[in-house]
């Protein structure tokens, strides 16, 4: 069971999804997303008990290993076109999936990933964009699934009823600027997370 706090910047946010129940924190290294954070600023962060999760967009193996290294990552989250060929040694993987119009989950049957993280439509953005997706779609997925896209206290429960998942992901909902988290919202999601995943 995951719930993760997407789009860390800073130590304030990480202590207080850590405190309110938060199992994951991400820190994205997608240069063009809002919520970037450099690899040294996140290594800097600190954080017990909970999984460090890297989010990245078609990056090498090697590059990913290097700042997972650097920022004592425990997860790679793919975003971007790679194959299990470009999955970086010594790290689960998230592979994450945009569901849209068509989305055919055989595609990923086979996949080597820890969790396939099912993420709202977002044109050309990789995650962030606060959209959800038809969950019960969810059900036809062949392994362990997160839900991410557009979550916040509101719709946590119903999509865990919907999709049963794994673990659920939230970010843009439960903001007050992109990369600052409102501590108030964050913390009603975690606690409507935890009941509803019965942690």
């Amino acid at each position: 069971m995951t719930i993760k706090i997407c789009g860390i910047t800073c130590q304030e946010d990480a202590d207080a999804a850590v405190d309110g129940g938060a199992t994951a924190l991400g820190f994205n290294f997608f240069p063009k997303s809002p919520r970037y954070i450099a690899p040294e600023d996140a290594a800097r962060i600190r954080a017990k008990n909970v999984r460090r999760v890297g989010v990245f967009v078609n990056e090498s193996a090697a590059h990913i290993a290097e700042i997972a290294r650097m920022a004592a990552l425990d997860v790679a989250q793919l975003h971007g076109d790679e194959t299990p060929a470009d999955y970086p040694n010594g790290l689960a993987v998230w592979k994450a999936a945009r569901v849209e119009g068509g989305f055919d989950f055989e595609c990923f049957r086979d996949w080597p990933a820890e969790a396939l993280l099912l993420d709202g439509p977002a044109a050309d953005l990789y995650g962030g964009s606060g959209k959800t997706f038809d969950w019960s779609l969810a059900a036809k997925a062949h392994q362990r699934i997160i839900v991410a896209g557009g979550l916040d206290a509101s719709n946590v429960a119903l999509a865990v009823e919907l999709a049963h998942p794994w673990g659920v992901d939230a970010c843009s909902r439960i903001e007050s600027s992109p990369g600052r988290k409102d501590h108030r919202k964050m913390l009603e999601f975690l606690q409507a997370a935890r009941a509803a995943l019965g942690a």
